[in-house]
């Protein structure tokens, strides 16, 4: 699928009626997945169009093609570049990169003093936003801003955030500090050297922290015996298992 004829923009207003089609692809992709997503109703998009907070792209013709949009927290400390969705036709045509990155600039331009997060299950996203200067970090750099974790109450994966006192869950935590960061090209650099290891380390943290909660749940491991009872600093770039498993 040609990107070039795809124009990607600020969303307005007008765009307004794409709101329920963002909600339904957003869920059925979430769904389709088996990953957990922070569920959003067509009613909230639509504010966030009016806020000039999203980023939308569309064909030519004016059908929908994808979105993302901007959330702040922490009295606009930090931002999040939210619900980066694409729809299946326009899929693996590079469109959303372009999105993320019409989305970061965006994001810059309205707050250029906050620190920028995202939650990832994807290695696909993982690898955009590194491109754009974003490094994997703990939970505990993230805002703790308790309308922000609210959010994740909608996500599938919600017991098992609770379950680490919120200092973990399967997504994995990415952050731009615009007064404290590497250079793009050294962060996506490093992704590329260490991506396999990152795609290992992802599977192997979604099957430990499932196996986990279920035995914590439960009181029985995986055959089914009873069970007895019972950050550093950003600049240690991609010291994996802490990132990981900061148990």
């Amino acid at each position: 699928m040609e990107t070039q004829n795809i124009i990607v923009r600020v969303a307005t207003p007008d765009d307004s009626h794409f709101a329920t089609t963002i909600t339904d692809e957003m869920e059925s992709s979430a769904k389709a997945r088996g990953t957990g997503i922070a569920k959003r109703s067509p009613e909230y998009i639509v504010e966030k169009m009016h806020e000039g907070k999203a980023v939308i792209a569309l064909t030519e013709d004016g059908t929908w093609v994808g979105f993302c949009y901007i959330e702040t927290w922490s009295h606009g400390e930090y931002v999040a570049n939210s619900g980066l969705i694409v729809s299946p036709a326009f899929r693996k045509s590079g469109v959303a990169k372009r999105i993320k990155e019409c989305t970061f600039k965006l994001s810059r331009e309205k707050f250029p003093n906050a620190k920028l997060f995202g939650l990832t299950t994807g290695l696909a996203v993982m690898k955009i936003n590194s491109d754009l200067g974003y490094e994997p970090v703990t939970y505990s750099e993230l805002t703790q801003d308790e309308a922000f974790w609210s959010g994740c109450k909608s996500c599938v994966n919600f017991d098992i955030l609770m379950s680490k006192e919120r200092k973990n869950c399967l997504c994995t935590a990415m952050l731009y500090d615009p007064k404290d960061h590497y250079k793009p090209e050294e962060t996506a650099a490093d992704f590329k050297q260490h991506s396999k290891a990152y795609e290992r380390l992802m599977r192997f943290k979604q099957s430990r922290f499932i196996k986990a909660f279920l035995k914590k749940a439960t009181g029985t491991d995986n055959t089914g015996d009873k069970q007895g009872g019972a950050s550093s600093g950003k600049k240690k770039m991609f010291s994996l298992l802490q990132f990981f498993f900061n148990f």
